[in-house]
């Protein structure tokens, strides 16, 4: 009889101790403690430091992920995306959140790794810090004309109908905001 990929996970787990000298507690302490984020990386931590071989360090890697172990937090998000060399961006994203959070109550802020999701019933807009000098901001605003500020996203994002290019918190002003409005109400 054929076994599930989760009933042959499960044997791997109670061979864990046996074949490598740890049980899955102990390796996803040492993973913890690698501060290492990726799949890719806490394999080739386990194997080449550990002698673990390819199957269990796979297994234990995919279990570190999967346990939240390595998995940053929502704060921890929009923090990675303003850090280093786009860390003076960060007052723009502020400015943005402190005007697009009046909306109303049931809108979603959802920080994803690389971008902020702006969400009603549907996304109307992102909020994403593309290079070190300029966040853009994604709008939903099928219909609309384009116009020099207010550009058709093209190659962008194929989720937004619209971008607008930010270098400063003062260019948070209210045309650009009435456009975030409009999508949202539209959403």
């Amino acid at each position: 009889m054929t076994k599930t990929p989760e009933e042959m996970a499960a044997s791997m787990i109670a061979n864990l101790e046996d074949k490598t000298g740890k049980d899955l507690a102990g390796w996803l302490e040492i993973t913890k403690a690698s501060g290492l984020e990726k799949h890719g990386q806490i394999v080739k931590l386990l194997k080449s430091e550990h002698g673990m071989t390819h199957g269990y360090a796979n297994l234990v890697a995919h279990e570190t992920l999967s346990a939240g172990l390595a998995q940053p937090t929502v704060n921890d998000l929009v923090e990675n995306q303003y850090s280093g060399a786009k860390a003076d961006l960060r007052p723009v994203y502020d400015a943005l959140i402190a005007e697009i959070s009046k909306f109303g109550p049931d809108l979603e802020i959802a920080p994803k790794k690389t971008y902020v999701s702006l969400r009603r019933n549907k996304q109307f807009g992102l909020i994403q810090p593309s290079t070190k000098t300029r966040v853009d901001v994604g709008i939903n605003l099928q219909g609309n004309e384009a116009t020099d500020r207010l550009e058709a996203s093209g190659s962008f994002n194929a989720m937004v109908s619209h971008r607008v290019r930010l270098t400063g918190a003062d260019e948070v002003d209210p045309e650009l905001i009435g456009w975030l409005q409009a999508a949202y109400d539209a959403s």
